[in-house]
This record gives structure tokens, C-alpha cells and sequence, in this order.
């Protein structure tokens, strides 16, 4: 059983490259009420999804250095589809025995969740393109039909919030997909493979309805964050939990994506330099 303590009072980081990020913090504050956490946006380096797999890497390991040894976390989230295939194994190499927590498409529980065993999945470019999600996508292989989309400038335009960009991408990108619906040999499960993309759920629902079934990470990773941190005896128990914003540039547009995107408020953003 966890106990109060100085380090399971030390916040969690949660890291991504912009705003998408804030989805996956609020499945972990669902999950974790009591913790502290510590939201890092690396706006001034985005979008990470049409960057190179090196200069992504560089920016994940920076950020992690940062993130502990002036927040003191005990924990790191990946909250990046693009980082996590890019870095993780880096990352869990140079911080041994520190919880490392990544995201990646969530095609499994798709496989799980399809009737049609048709599924399409949306992510960044470098995404799609990484070793991890072949080796994940190899993994089940032969377990469903497989429509892969990268979805470039998506995420860019989610940062920015372009509505009339976002509505034209979305509408490009589910057309890509193919035939979406429940009927035999339809695409019946969309995986949203990026953290940005279910802030724009609403509007994918335009394009394909509500019988499409949508996936993404979230309560996972929070879920296999508390079983982390309760494996160490690191669970903090009491409090009433708590986000500091930390931006790489822009802060103000960190505080505007919080206020719409968070279940809960979060402080003022600040900027940060990592």
C-alpha cells in the first residue's frame, strides 16, 4: 500500500509537443486525483509529427532531463504518439528504474473492439513510419484489416485551432480511409493515433457518424501510470491534486487550449527553457 512521502508528493511530468497532450492528462487526473503534475508543451519546437525521427529524440531527452532535475518528477509521461515511437526506448535506456510511460495507436484494443474486423488508423507521419509501430503493427497481423492514414498537418492545425483547416483535413483524411460504417467490409473502428486528435472527435463524427467506434489511448496510459507508481509505493493519497503548465514558448495559448481542453483548471502556464 502507498504512503504520504516526500516522493510520492513529487509531481508527475507529462510531456508532449504542444496541446494534444492535455487529453491524456485528463484521463490521468481522472485516474490520479490526488497527484501533482507537471505539463510540459514544447510549443516552440512543433509540430513533432513532420520532424525526423533524430530531432525529435534530442527534444524527448532534453525535455526529460528538464522535467527532473527541476521539477523533481517521479514520473514521465509520454503524452506524444511521435515521441514515444521516436524516443521511448532512448528514454527508458538513460533514466533506468524512473516510470516511463509511452502512448502509441491503440491497435489492439481496436482488433478487440471491431465487428467487421476492418480498422483504420490516424497518426502523424513519423508515427506510421517508425520501427515500434511496424514492430506493433506486425504484432497483429492477421487479426483485422488495416487502413493506415498519415495525417499531415492535422496536428498543426489543431495547435493553431483553424476550424476551416481542421474541417478540411478531417474530411480528407476519413476519405482516405475508405468506406466507413458497420456493414460487412466497412471500416467499423477509427483509431485516433495521434493525442490532438480527440479534441476534434466532434468533427470527425461529421464525417463518419456515430456507428464508427473511436479509439484512443488515454485511460490506458493513465491506468498503467497508477499501476507504476503503486508497484513503487509512489501513489500519492491525499491532496487535492494540482498542474502546473510549463510551455517552451506561447504560453498563452498553453492557457487557452487548458481552459477549453481540461475537465479541471490547471494554474497559469509559464515559460519554460529546456
Amino acid at each position: 500500500m502507498s504512503v504520504p512521502g516526500a516522493l510520492a508528493d513529487r509531481p508527475i511530468g507529462v510531456f508532449d509537443s504542444g496541446i494534444g497532450g492535455l487529453s491524456v492528462l485528463n484521463a490521468l487526473r481522472e485516474a490520479l486525483p490526488h497527484e501533482r503534475f507537471a505539463y510540459f508543451a514544447d510549443t516552440a519546437h512543433a509540430p513533432y509529427g513532420e520532424r525526423g525521427d533524430a530531432y525529435v529524440a534530442q527534444r524527448t531527452r532534453t525535455v526529460a532531463g528538464y522535467l527532473r532535475e527541476r521539477h523533481g518528477i517521479k514520473a514521465l509521461v509520454v503524452a506524444c504518439n511521435t515521441a514515444t515511437a521516436a524516443a521511448i526506448h532512448e528514454l527508458r535506456a538513460e533514466h533506468p528504474a524512473f516510470p516511463v510511460v509511452g502512448v502509441e495507436p491503440a491497435l489492439k484494443p481496436a482488433v478487440a473492439a471491431s465487428k467487421t474486423g476492418h480498422v483504420a488508423v490516424l497518426a502523424t507521419r513519423v508515427t506510421v513510419e517508425s520501427r515500434k509501430f511496424e514492430a506493433l503493427r506486425a504484432s497483429v497481423a492477421g487479426q483485422a484489416s488495416f487502413r493506415i492514414v498519415p495525417c499531415d498537418g492535422l496536428a498543426g492545425a489543431i495547435e493553431r485551432g483553424d476550424g476551416p483547416g481542421i474541417a478540411v483535413l478531417s474530411e480528407r483524411y476519413l476519405r482516405q480511409a475508405g468506406s466507413l460504417g458497420t456493414a460487412p467490409g466497412e471500416i467499423d473502428t477509427l483509431v485516433l493515433g495521434c493525442t490532438h486528435y480527440p479534441f476534434i472527435a466532434a468533427e470527425l463524427r461529421r464525417h463518419c457518424g456515430n456507428a464508427v467506434r473511436f479509439i484512443d489511448t488515454g485511460a490506458p496510459v493513465a491506468l498503467q501510470t497508477r499501476r507504476l507508481l503503486a508497484q513503487a509505493g509512489q501513489l500519492a493519497v491525499l491532496g487535492e491534486g494540482a498542474v502546473a503548465l510549463l510551455s517552451s514558448a506561447a504560453p498563452e495559448a498553453l492557457d487557452a487550449a487548458a481552459a477549453r481542453w481540461l475537465a479541471q483548471p490547471a494554474a497559469a502556464a509559464s515559460l519554460a527553457s529546456a
